[in-house]
């Protein structure tokens, strides 16, 4: 699914669209505080929720519920990530860095390559025989 958010340069609002120009919604300009002027860190990825109240960790899958190491057409992934500016002109990641905080139950591979730019795998299925 291609994506975008872009600045409206008339009143600071970052609008979601999908594909070319069908937008989704927007979050006002009163939601950010500094956004309107830059952003110090962008991320990418995925969230689960784990509240450990079995004392075992989630079953709930991230992405597909594969490993990154499972590559295209098993894990989940992001291409071609770039960043809007305040022209809303599309500028590509420099050194992006890619970090899982549990890497036996989720993890991600970040790669490069002339046709999905900067680009990263990522998912898993939570619990599991090497996930605490």
């Amino acid at each position: 699914m291609a994506s975008i958010a872009t600045i409206d340069p008339t009143n600071g609002s970052w609008w979601l669209e999908y594909g070319l120009g069908n937008p989704i919604g927007y979050w006002p300009s009163s939601l950010f505080t500094t956004l309107k002027d830059n952003a110090t860190i962008v991320q990418f990825g995925g969230e689960i929720v784990n509240a450990k109240s079995t004392g075992a960790y989630t079953s709930t899958q991230m992405g597909s519920g594969h490993f990154a190491e499972e590559g295209y057409g098993k894990a989940s992934y992001f291409r071609n990530m770039q960043v809007v500016g305040s022209k809303n002109f599309l500028t590509p990641l420099s050194n992006p860095t890619y970090t899982a905080d549990q890497p036996n139950c989720y993890n991600v591979q970040g790669r490069f390559n002339d046709k999905w730019g900067h680009h990263f795998y990522y998912g898993g299925p939570g619990r599991n025989e090497k996930c605490p």
